[in-house]
């Protein structure tokens, strides 16, 4: 069990950002994930209508208290990863993360709070250099999962796009025949 808490949703400033981290979260095939900060209807709906669309269980959830979350998902017995340039190198440590059963992944969105670092288990870095959380996520998942959401296919998707060299193929799939 793979879940994600992206913190501190604007909605004017943050809204490609924070779809693009559910995104990637869905698409990597992490099971969910929580925000906080803003209340966006918009982000739920569109995310959700998505899973819809191309299958899979993955929902999007609003968290009114980040810290109080993490603590009790850490209680839980979640593995508290926070994606962060200021942590351990991602290659020196995913071999004992693939080990935990459940996970919950921090990943940031204006400056975090001291506390996240303090209650994570782990503070990751993909690269200790600035880079976008969307890329971090994505590099952890696919690292993670070794490769293998690449070709993965998520149950009772709707419509299914095939890969194409030229041009684009869109199907939709009838699931009562």
């Amino acid at each position: 069990m793979i879940i994600i808490l992206r913190l501190n949703h604007r909605i004017f400033r943050d809204k490609r950002i924070t779809s693009h981290v559910a995104l990637t979260a869905r698409a990597f095939l992490a099971d969910k994930i929580y925000y906080s900060g803003e209340k966006d209807s918009n982000l739920e709906n569109s995310i959700n209508k998505v899973s819809k669309q191309f299958g899979g269980n993955f929902n999007v959830e609003y968290c009114v208290s980040p810290i109080e979350f993490v603590k009790h998902k850490k209680s839980e017995n979640y593995k508290i990863i926070h994606l962060t340039v200021y942590g351990l190198n991602l290659n020196e440590c995913i071999k004992e993360i693939r080990k935990f059963k459940k996970i919950l992944i921090i990943v940031g969105g204006e400056k975090v709070p001291i506390e996240y670092y303090d209650l994570a288990d782990l503070n990751l870095s993909i690269t200790n250099q600035p880079h976008s959380e969307v890329s971090s996520l994505a590099i952890f998942l696919h690292e993670f999962f070794k490769g293998k959401e690449l070709s993965y296919e998520l149950k009772n998707p709707k419509i299914k796009i095939l890969p194409q060299r030229r041009g684009k193929k869109i199907i939709k799939l009838d699931h009562n025949s």
